[in-house]
């Protein structure tokens, strides 16, 4: 757990960068309003962890996993975050997919050069022993 009460806070450059991303451009915030939000996201994030936590208590988990966190957002009467996170969740999974597909890929083909590079030294090993 946090051992001071501004550990819980998110950082500020990425509140920053999400204020700006979400404002039209030419709209200036000032550093009293980026703290407010900063605060609020913070309240945000640590009450949907807590219902969260919650479900996964009721599911005698101790693990949080996506499920609870929808869950949770429902409780919260925050029904419709739900459908726009379920998207950014398949998203997510799709691209997690992706990169492992990839990563599995590369290891294939490594060891299908490995593979071809141990016959090729096979034989040249055996052309040697032939004319010896």
């Amino acid at each position: 757990m946090a051992e001071r009460p501004e550990d819980l806070n998110l950082p500020n450059a990425v509140i920053t960068r999400i204020i700006k991303e979400a404002l039209p451009d030419g709209v200036n915030i000032s550093k009293e309003a980026r703290s407010a939000i900063s605060r609020a996201a913070s309240v945000f994030v640590l009450y949907a962890t807590s219902c969260a936590n919650n479900f996964a208590m009721k599911g005698k988990r101790k693990t949080l996993n996506a499920s609870d966190v929808l869950s949770a957002m429902e409780e919260m009467e925050f029904q419709r975050f739900v459908a726009p996170l379920k998207e950014a969740l398949e998203a997510y999974r799709r691209e997690q997919r992706g990169k492992k597909e990839a990563s599995e890929q590369k290891k294939k083909d490594k060891d299908r050069k490995t593979d071809s590079e141990e016959q090729d030294k096979s034989r040249e090993e055996d052309n040697d022993e032939e004319q010896s």
